[in-house]
């Protein structure tokens, strides 16, 4: 195995970097209190080619492969995992359903737009009362004529309210029948499809997080992804590549704790020396930087086997669940080496602290990440 970083890494590498450093961190805090999603960022993350990520070159694209796609989440989550979170939304759900499931025309069509950064993608699965158990959703796609007739909501939706285009996951069978649910793309604007409450979060303050509501909501025939009934296995297949986001996106948390910790070890002294000279504080960087390697290591495998078209449902789900337990750890970390000052929001690991828990949350509790483990181990 080849375990250096490839030209095209170093390269994405550098660029995210600069990005980051230039258009995001002087703003980190400002849109932490605030809450503002700021979409001009995503517009110029879309010039460099972040917002495409994954998509061919014929639709306007990158074209690059998901080792690319964890080194640039990883690079921007280390700066703010907020933007970090949206680029990864908006690539590994809402575009890479689309060009996973979509037809030419609908390929032609959204892809241009969404991979430039035009345009926001947002994905909906997450109903209030169906998380996990997202087979027991209640909204509903009725067929009526060559349309189809939304009634229903959906939660915890990044980017519900100021994307311009969602993968709705809707039911169209009975309630519990994986095979009676269907994907549509519906597209801001549509009568009938309302954006409804801004969540206020602990952490990952600048990705908004809103309800989207379908009132009535007729759209075309033509905006079914795939086939009527298989929503749910599609919904699957996206969550098994959305999972190495999320890890990718724990990964730069960690990281981004990790080296913050290291400085302030290296700068602060107590008791006549560094903080880093006392064992108890070296030995807890030293855990961090092991697990956060070996975090990384997990992604790439899971990346290498995507990239070649290999199911990646067990790998995917051991690396985002271990990379987001390892990045909750490390932020936990990073305040205890920084003590009272690591609870201030004058340093960095406080918001890193707070950012950190969703990764155990999103795209699959680390619970739901075990029963998924567990059960592709007893099909071994």
């Amino acid at each position: 195995m080849d375990f250096s970083y490839s030209d095209t890494q170093q390269m994405v590498a550098q660029t995210a970097r600069e990005f980051a450093e230039r258009n995001i961190r002087p703003y980190v805090m400002q849109w932490d209190e605030t809450q503002e999603f700021p979409v001009e960022v995503f517009r110029k993350a879309g010039e460099l080619g972040f917002m495409g990520i994954l998509v061919p070159e014929q639709y306007g694209g990158s074209a690059l492969n998901y080792h690319d796609y964890i080194t640039i989440v990883d690079e921007l989550s280390q700066v703010d995992p907020s933007i970090g979170l949206s680029v990864a939304a908006h690539n590994s759900l809402c575009t890479n359903h689309i060009l996973c499931f979509g037809n030419e025309e609908q390929k032609s069509k959204w892809l241009p737009k969404l991979a430039s950064g035009e345009w926001i993608g947002a994905w909906g699965i997450t109903e209030h009362n169906s998380g996990s158990d997202s087979g027991a959703m209640a909204t509903t796609a009725v067929k009526d004529g060559n349309e189809w007739v939304l009634n229903g909501s959906k939660n915890f939706i990044t980017h519900g309210k100021s994307g311009d285009i969602a993968v709705v996951i809707t039911r169209t069978g009975e309630k519990g029948d994986k095979h009676g649910i269907t994907a549509f793309a519906i597209e801001r604007g549509t009568k009938g499809f309302l954006s409804g409450k801004k969540e206020d979060k602990l952490g990952m303050r600048a990705s908004e997080t809103a309800e989207m509501i379908f009132q009535d909501c007729r759209i075309s025939d033509a905006n079914r992804l795939g086939e009527v009934g298989e929503g749910f296995i599609q919904a699957m297949k996206i969550l098994d590549g959305g999972r190495i986001s999320i890890g990718a996106l724990a990964l730069g948390i960690a990281r981004g704790a990790y080296l913050a910790s290291v400085k302030y070890a290296k700068e602060r002294t107590q008791f006549g020396k560094r903080l880093f000279d006392h064992q108890a504080i070296a030995f807890k960087l030293a855990d961090m930087a092991t697990e956060i390697e070996a975090a990384e290591l997990l992604l790439h495998k899971a990346a290498s086997q995507i990239d070649r078209k290999e199911r990646v449902t067990l790998s995917g789900a051991m690396a985002k669940m271990y990379a987001s337990e390892v990045c909750v750890k490390a932020a936990t970390e990073a305040i205890q080496i920084h003590g009272a000052y690591g609870y201030t929001k004058d340093f960095p690991v406080e918001k890193f602290f707070r950012d950190s828990k969703l990764c155990t949350i999103g795209e699959g509790t680390t619970e739901i990440q075990k029963i998924v483990i567990s059960r592709q181990i007893d099909k071994q």
